[in-house]
C-alpha cells in the first residue's frame, strides 16, 4: 500500500524528483568511477613488472631500488661489477637474468641499456610480454627501441636518428655515434614507453673515449669501436627469474649476503606494496572527494523533501484526518527517499558501466591504467545499500516535520 502511494506521489512530481535520481545517480556513479579508477590503477602500478622475481642491485632502499630500475626513477648509489653479475648468473637457482645499464638520457627520457633478452623475460600486466609494433629489436651495435611515449613526443619514426646525451642533466651529447631508431615498442602504459632502450655494448661503446665521466678528447673511429671487447665493466641492476619459488628466498638471502659487494635483492611485489602505501594515500583523498559528493546528493534531496513539504501540508493533513497513523506518514516519505535513492542508484550504475565501455580503450591508452568490465562487486553492493539506508535516515527529518504539522494549518485554505 506505501510502496504504490510513494511510487504515485514520485510521478505525479515528476520533474523535481527525476532532477533528484539524477543527481544521486552522478554522485554515486562518480562514487563508483572513483573506486574503480583506484583499484584499476592499483592494480596497473602492481602490474608494472610481473614474471621477475627478483631485482638486483647495490645495497640501498628496496623502493629507491624499485624506482631506478622498473619506474627510472632516481640514480643508484652504486653499479654492481660485471664479476658480480656473472656469479650471480652462474648460481643454480636462476632460470634466467637481465642485465639494465642507466645514466644516459635523450631529451628527458632515460636510456637504458641491456641484452634482446629483456624483450623475451620482462613482461607486465599479469604477463604480457612486450610487443615491438614497428620495426626490429636490437639487432646492430647503434640499434635503438624506443618507447611509445617517446616515438609519440618526439615524432620519431623507424630509421630516424637519435644521439644519447651524457647524464641525465648534460649539454655534451654523444654526436659521434648515433643511434638509429630500430624498432618502437607498442603502448604498455608501464615505464617503458618512457625508454630508449640499446645494448650494453652500445653504453660501452658510446664511453670508449671518457675517464672518470669526463671527455678524454679523442675520438675514436666507429669501425674500430666495432672491433673492440665492449663486454661492459658494471651494471646498474638485474632482472632474475628463477628456477623454482621455493628457491627465490635461498637466492635472495645469499645475494644479500654476497661477500665480494654489498648487493641487495628485493621481490618486485613487496617493493610495490611498500611504494604505494607511501604514495596510495591519495586513493584515500579521492575516496573521500567522492563520499562528499554523495553526501552533497542526499542532502540535497532532503532539502528537495523539506521545500515540498509546503505543497504536501494539505496532503498531509488529510491522511491524518482520515486516521493515518504517526508510521504511516513517516513510512510514505521514507519509502519514497529509499526509492529515489534506489533508482538514483541504479541509474548511477548503468552510468558507471556505459562510461567504461566507451572509456576503457581510451583509459588504457592514454594513461596505462585497465579498468576491467565486470559484473557489480560486492562492495559495490554495499555502497548502493549504504545510499540507500542513508537516505532513509536523511528522510526521517522531513518525515518528522511532515507529522508534526497541526491538521488545522495543514486544511486552513490561505489566501
Amino acid at each position: 500500500m506505501i510502496l504504490r502511494l510513494a511510487s504515485q506521489s514520485l510521478m505525479a512530481r515528476a520533474l523535481t524528483v527525476g532532477m533528484t535520481i539524477l543527481a544521486i545517480a552522478l554522485s554515486v556513479g562518480l562514487f563508483l568511477g572513483v573506486e574503480k579508477v583506484r583499484t584499476g590503477a592499483r592494480a596497473s602500478f602492481a602490474d608494472t613488472i610481473s614474471g621477475t622475481d627478483l631485482i638486483v642491485g647495490a645495497r640501498s632502499g628496496s623502493v629507491q631500488l624499485l624506482l631506478y630500475s622498473v619506474f627510472r626513477i632516481g640514480n643508484a648509489t652504486n653499479n654492481v661489477t660485471w664479476e658480480s653479475y656473472q656469479d650471480i648468473a652462474a648460481r643454480p637457482q636462476v632460470d634466467w637474468i637481465v642485465p639494465i645499464s642507466l645514466g644516459d638520457s635523450h631529451r628527458q627520457f632515460r636510456v637504458m641499456g641491456t641484452t634482446p633478452a629483456f624483450f623475451d623475460h620482462y613482461q607486465y600486466r599479469g604477463g604480457r610480454s612486450l610487443d615491438i609494433a614497428e620495426g626490429h629489436g636490437l639487432d646492430d651495435l647503434y640499434d635503438a627501441v624506443i618507447g611509445a611515449d617517446v616515438a609519440a613526443t618526439l615524432g620519431y619514426a623507424v630509421g630516424d636518428p637519435i644521439i644519447v646525451s651524457h647524464g641525465l642533466a648534460s649539454f655534451t651529447d654523444h654526436t659521434d655515434q648515433p643511434f638509429r631508431v630500430a624498432g618502437i615498442i607498442a603502448k604498455t602504459g608501464t615505464p617503458v614507453d618512457r625508454t630508449v632502450i640499446v645494448t650494453l655494448q652500445a653504453i660501452e661503446a658510446i664511453h670508449v673515449d671518457w675517464q672518470n665521466g669526463g671527455n678524454t678528447g679523442r675520438s675514436t673511429p666507429v669501425d674500430v669501436i666495432r672491433q673492440m671487447d665492449l663486454t661492459p665493466t658494471a651494471i646498474t641492476a638485474a632482472l632474475v627469474g628463477v628456477e623454482s619459488r621455493l628457491q627465490i628466498f635461498g637466492l635472495q638471502r645469499w645475494i644479500n649476503e654476497y661477500p665480494e659487494e654489498p648487493l641487495l635483492a628485493v621481490l618486485p611485489g613487496v617493493a610495490l606494496q611498500e611504494l604505494w602505501q607511501i604514495v596510495g594515500i591519495a586513493e584515500t583523498a579521492l575516496i573521500g572527494v567522492s563520499a562528499l559528493v554523495v553526501v552533497t546528493a542526499l542532502i540535497g534531496m532532503m532539502a528537495m523533501i523539506f521545500s515540498s513539504l509546503n505543497e504536501r501540508r494539505r496532503e498531509m493533513a488529510i491522511w491524518r484526518a482520515m486516521g493515518a497513523r504517526p508510521a504511516t506518514i513517516l513510512g510514505l516519505l521514507v519509502t519514497e527517499a529509499v526509492l529515489m535513492a534506489a533508482l538514483g542508484g541504479a541509474l548511477g550504475l548503468i552510468l558507471l558501466y556505459v562510461s567504461l565501455f566507451v572509456g576503457q580503450p581510451w583509459i588504457d591508452a592514454a594513461f596505462g591504467i585497465w579498468l576491467p568490465i565486470a559484473p557489480p562487486t560486492l562492495r559495490e553492493a554495499w555502497v548502493l545499500g549504504i545510499v540507500m539506508v542513508a537516505a532513509a535516515v536523511v528522510s526521517l527529518f522531513p518525515a518528522i516535520r511532515a507529522y508534526r504539522l497541526s491538521l488545522a494549518d495543514g486544511m486552513m485554505v490561505r489566501i
